[in-house]
């Protein structure tokens, strides 16, 4: 495995300087954010690294990237970006399709061949009709991937945090079920998994199953933990906002078991890209604690990717 992180967390910083921190702490890989240029819809969001319309447009530019990359001998994992594509929302849904479609272009003329992103999810309707809704929106981009060899991994976090998400969350792609279901609609090859254990830590999902079964749809990791507070959750119940009885963390900072996790990985052959994704708000507040939250992530997960 080659062991990465994921870009969002050093907002602020240029590509350059991202590549130079991954470089200076020894990551073999970036997953880069790659959101449009704007301002940021949520925490970790909004943040862009590569410019992935300029890299469409100027062949300079696009070298460039390429250029840094091998000469800090950190490859790119992926072209990240999580937005929600089933927003009902049209007009933002169809700036996110397009947004899409110029990552799946730029991933292809990179050489990368990786998009990481959501399916997405209308939280206001159930789970059947969002599948209808997938079955509306996807296919095209789907195509587009397999006409370009592009690999999309979704990540599974249900992107239900707060009221602003409730009650069904802005992410389909959610559970082992809905995996297979996702998958059987769309039909290719092309898409698979974005595999983080932490989101199922809270659902109460065995998170070392899902690997064995589905090892070969599995293209991309998140290395982030969970902590679950369990006085919390049995005052508010599984039905409480989830930030009212969990929280994000760094790995072994909440619940995961990393030696399973990992261990399930290895016995599958999964050789590919693991990338640790900070989003603990312990570390935040300075750009030295925002550091320290990588060094001390990548020292632990050193004892299970080397």
């Amino acid at each position: 495995m080659k062991l990465g992180f994921v870009s969002a967390i050093l907002d602020g910083w240029t590509y350059e300087e991202m590549m130079d921190v991954a470089s200076e702490m020894g990551f073999k890989c970036v997953e880069v954010a790659c959101w449009p240029q704007g301002k940021a819809e949520r925490r970790y969001a909004g943040v862009s690294h590569i410019d992935v319309v300029r890299v469409l447009e100027d062949d300079s530019y696009a070298k460039h990237i390429l250029d840094y990359s091998r000469e800090k001998k950190v490859e790119i994992s992926s072209l990240a970006f999580y937005p929600n594509p089933l927003t009902p929302d049209l007009g933002k849904r169809k700036e996110t399709v397009d947004h899409l479609t110029s990552l799946i272009k730029a991933s292809s003329k990179l050489g990368i061949n990786m998009v990481t992103t959501f399916i997405g999810r209308d939280q206001t309707k159930s789970v059947e009709e969002n599948l209808e809704l997938v079955g509306q929106v996807w296919p095209p981009l789907i195509r587009l991937a397999e006409e370009l060899g592009v690999r999309i991994g979704i990540e599974n976090c249900p992107m239900l945090f707060g009221k602003d998400q409730w009650p069904g969350g802005q992410n389909l792609f959610t559970t082992p079920a809905n995996w297979s279901r996702i998958m059987d609609l769309l039909n290719s090859r092309n898409l698979g998994i974005n595999y983080d254990p932490s989101h199922f830590v809270w659902q109460m999902i065995d998170y070392v199953k899902p690997v064995r079964q589905f090892k070969d749809r599995i293209f991309h990791v998140h290395f982030k933990d969970i902590k679950l507070y369990r006085d919390k959750l049995e005052q508010v119940g599984t039905m409480a906002y989830p930030l009212d009885f969990m929280a994000p963390k760094l790995p072994n900072y909440g619940d995961v078991d990393w030696a399973a996790f990992v261990g399930a990985l290895t016995d599958i052959g999964y050789d590919g890209y693991a990338c640790i994704e900070v989003e603990d708000r312990a570390f935040e507040g300075s750009r030295e604690k925002i550091l320290d939250s990588l060094r001390i992530s990548k020292k632990y997960m050193e004892n299970f990717v080397i």
